[in-house]
């Protein structure tokens, strides 16, 4: 495994070891990728099954683009599709990382018939990128959840294009997607989004 292909591990196992202390990657849930190159699309995601909490450089799978593998050992995530189409739809992301927490999956049955989380006024949301002012109104779109992968990437890959300057998508009753250039940057704004979710939650009489 080449030194980027290790850099990438380890900056996604370092992210999943702290997103499962905090409780938004119990059990097995969640998965992580990063972009190795995009010409020929490459990218480096944890492989399915895995506790988040003990990730290594063995617990990923390297992918082409059409997801299938090109190193490593297991077998690749059933939400890979996800993870390509938000890489195809947005030429700047380099890192995607999807999160189970107990906050945003109450937020996203709430909201659901709304059709977005909305978060405003908050300080906070100055960590997401582009973002200056605390006046920011940011929308989560939620999506109805399926286990028919290609059309949920299509569903996503349509809300990306009517709404591109969103920084997550949540799946209904199920987790957050968000993404950034870089996996720090990505996992900024998870930590963001979940700070304002557990606000969010908490709030609620």
């Amino acid at each position: 495994m080449g030194t980027a292909v290790s850099k990438s591990c380890e900056d996604l196992a370092d992210a999943g070891r702290e997103f499962y202390r905090r409780g938004w990657v119990l059990g097995t849930s969640g998965n992580f990728s990063k972009l190795l190159s995009r010409d020929p699309m490459r990218i480096t995601i944890t492989a399915s099954g895995l506790e988040k909490g003990s990730l290594g450089e063995k617990s990923f799978l390297e992918l082409d683009g059409e997801g299938d593998i090109v190193g490593g050992f297991g077998k690749p995530s059933a939400e890979t599709s996800i993870h390509l189409t938000i890489y195809h739809a947005i030429p700047n992301v380099g890192s995607v990382l999807h999160t189970h927490s107990v906050w945003g999956t109450i937020l996203s049955d709430l909201s659901f018939e709304l059709g977005t989380i909305e978060i405003e006024g908050y300080e906070m949301l100055k960590g997401l990128s582009g973002v200056t002012t605390h006046e920011h109104l940011e929308h989560v779109p939620i999506i109805e959840n399926s286990q028919d992968y290609v059309s949920l990437a299509q569903a996503i890959e349509n809300v990306i294009d009517e709404q591109p300057d969103i920084h997550g998508i949540y799946l209904h009753r199920h987790g957050l997607y968000t993404w950034g250039e870089s996996v720090s940057e990505a996992r900024r704004h998870i930590e963001i989004f979940e700070f304002l979710f557990e606000v969010l939650g908490r709030g609620l009489n």
